[in-house]
């Protein structure tokens, strides 16, 4: 027969305090009583966990293993136990927001400092490219995601926050930052500084130069838009990038100007339709929501 929950604790209560005495007074039960529980538990494993000498047990090689394991257990139970208990209290559940990491870079720092739901509250916040936080938020991990497609994956709902277009972004001491605004022709052969070959906005870009004829010697590319505008902001070339992070990243070595031609970039809000609604989902939309529109005011 397989062992039991009251022999392991019996066990457990045992090695901790070295004897069965002391053992049976923190159980609050009797020395005999406990002596019965080990001895039953020896049987149905077939090995001793004790050697006795008169009224003192050693712990045998295989008690030492086994208590180990137990107090791993006893550990995950305690953590179970404290997670358990904090999701009682609202505050201590935090709130998981999912974002492409341009728009965590632009859009949520500045969207947690004006709600002040959120001044004391646990938030997390994860990075995430697309598809991939398309499926997660589709699995309902997320209270909160923003991203750049319009759709609405599974089991979402996708509101458009913003409907922006691209813009230039210029090392500050560059001849074009002269210009109030970019033609496609003023990149003839500027060092551009590019987003990756996989980049749904970098194939756009490419079609349109392609289209327009405008050759560009093509240096740098990176995944991440703040990353463009950190090389351009060293002076590495010019780019194209979305108007959240070149205003998030705009400085005294970094210019941002508008391009001739419509390169649209939208925001979109999604939510779960089948997580529970968290507490701070309320208010933290309605501040990207004003947000918005302070940035179009």
């Amino acid at each position: 027969m397989p062992i039991n929950h009251r022999q392991v604790e019996v066990f457990r209560a045992v090695m901790q305090a070295g004897s069965v005495t002391a053992a049976a007074q923190a159980l609050h039960s009797s020395q005999p009583t406990l002596s019965r529980d080990i001895a039953l538990m020896e049987q149905r494993l077939g090995y001793a966990l004790f050697e006795r000498t008169g009224a003192r047990l050693k712990p045998t090689a295989a008690a030492l293993a086994l208590f180990d394991t137990v107090l791993r257990h006893y550990q995950g139970l305690g953590q179970v136990q404290s997670q358990a208990r904090a999701l009682g209290r609202a505050e201590a559940q935090p709130f998981q927001w999912l974002a492409l990491p341009a728009l965590a870079h632009a859009l949520v720092p500045q969207a947690l400092a004006a709600c002040p739901a959120a001044a004391q509250a646990a938030v997390s916040i994860t990075p995430a490219e697309s598809p991939v936080l398309e499926a997660w938020m589709s699995e309902q991990r997320f209270d909160l995601a923003l991203t750049e497609r319009a759709d609405a994956p599974s089991g979402c709902r996708a509101e458009v926050l913003a409907d922006l277009d691209e813009v230039a972004v210029l090392p500050a001491a560059h001849p074009l930052a002269t210009r109030s605004r970019l033609d496609l022709a003023d990149f003839a052969d500027q060092a551009f500084v590019s987003l990756a070959d996989d980049d749904p906005y970098r194939a756009q870009i490419d079609a349109l130069f392609a289209d327009a004829g405008v050759a560009r010697q093509m240096r740098l590319q990176t995944h991440s838009a703040v990353a463009v505008c950190a090389l351009v902001a060293q002076g590495l070339g010019v780019a194209i990038v979305n108007p959240l992070t070149a205003a998030a990243c705009a400085s005294h070595r970094l210019v941002v100007r508008p391009l001739a031609v419509r390169i649209p970039f939208q925001v979109t809000l999604l939510t779960p339709l089948h997580r529970p609604a968290h507490r701070l989902a309320a208010p933290l939309t309605d501040a990207l929501r004003a947000q918005w529109r302070s940035m179009t005011a």
